[in-house]
């Protein structure tokens, strides 16, 4: 039994936070789990800004809705879930991600929440549990799952090194310098390969 599990902001969406600073001109808020690898230092980072600009969960969500998947992620998530079962493992939130998975055809989505005040303000996140993306994976091996999985950022790598098979997806050059040791992709179709390759099934392309 395998199933695969993705990352989603950089691998099948475009940044969320970068899209939003762009629209806002606020460049601070185009740091990543690319550039800072504690999550918890970037969100702190993240709400401050927010605050200090009063913006609010609404400004977010408008530019959500003007967003859509990467380039070819629709027929890639298409032939993931013809062959596999999918789980998205992600470390943004379902106020976030709503509208991007119904755009997706609703893959399956494990993320985290937020909290706002009676003006959509942000005024704090809730983990789903702490270090969620390799505690699902490792979840899914005590089920007896064999897990390939794909992320681009330092939030990943857990989740990477825990699989059977982990697998770089457009990374920067910062994370593939660090962890060589892991398989590098840049279109989806060299991630289709790896999936294949980490697979011990015979999967058809």
């Amino acid at each position: 039994m395998e199933i695969v599990c993705l990352d989603l902001e950089g691998v099948l969406v475009p940044e969320i936070w970068i899209n939003f600073a762009k629209k806002t001109g606020i460049k601070a808020l185009e740091a990543t789990t690319r550039d800072i690898p504690d999550y918890d230092v970037l969100m702190k980072q993240r709400l401050a800004i927010l605050r200090e600009h009063n913006l609010g969960l609404p400004d977010i969500q408008a530019v959500i809705a003007e967003m859509g998947p990467l380039e070819g992620a629709f027929e890639f998530v298409a032939w993931v879930r013809e062959h596999f079962q999918l789980i998205i493992l992600s470390d943004t939130f379902y106020e976030f991600a709503d509208p991007l998975m119904k755009q997706l055809n609703r893959p399956t989505i494990f993320c985290h929440k937020l909290e706002t005040d009676e003006k959509g303000m942000i005024t704090n996140y809730v983990l789903r549990q702490p270090d969620q993306k390799r505690a699902a994976v490792q979840a899914l091996h005590g089920l007896n799952y064999r897990v390939i999985a794909a992320g681009d950022s330092y939030n990943d790598i857990a989740m990477l090194g825990e699989a059977n098979k982990g697998i770089l997806f457009d990374a920067p050059d910062n994370v593939i310098r660090e962890f060589p040791h892991f398989p590098v992709t840049k279109t989806y179709e060299a991630l289709k390969t790896e999936i294949i390759s980490g697979s011990l099934r015979n999967i058809p392309r």
